[in-house]
């Protein structure tokens, strides 16, 4: 199995737990068996793509709140305003992660102050 990126120092990290019944983590095994994963592994790369806004994970949760009705459609529909105004000023302005992280390293040294 290919090594996790994501994973972090046995120093610094937290246990996450849940609960699942007997049949879904057996199917969840045969599957990520199937794709290579550990469970540890594929719930960081989950993890990642949901903190990364991943346009493919937030459809799936978009739609699991709907169906499930987690959140109301109000609530569903800002988020979504939200998140395209969010995508159109990266695109306006083109910058990336790395990008914006250097600005804020430049603004601390110009203003320790703040």
């Amino acid at each position: 199995m290919a090594k996790d990126p994501a994973m972090p120092d046995p120093e610094d990290r937290k246990k996450m737990m849940f609960w699942e019944s007997p049949k879904r983590q057996a199917d969840l095994k045969v599957r990520l068996q199937l794709d290579g994963f550990t469970q540890s592994h594929f719930f960081r790369a989950v993890i990642s793509g949901y903190l990364e806004k991943n346009q493919y994970i937030m459809k799936y949760i978009d739609e699991y709140k709907g169906k499930h009705t987690t959140q109301g459609v109000a609530k569903r529909k800002q988020i979504e305003r939200d998140l395209k105004k969010h995508n159109e000023i990266r695109k306006q302005f083109a910058l990336d992660e790395n990008e914006i992280e250097d600005i804020f390293d430049i603004i601390a040294e110009e203003f320790p102050e703040l």
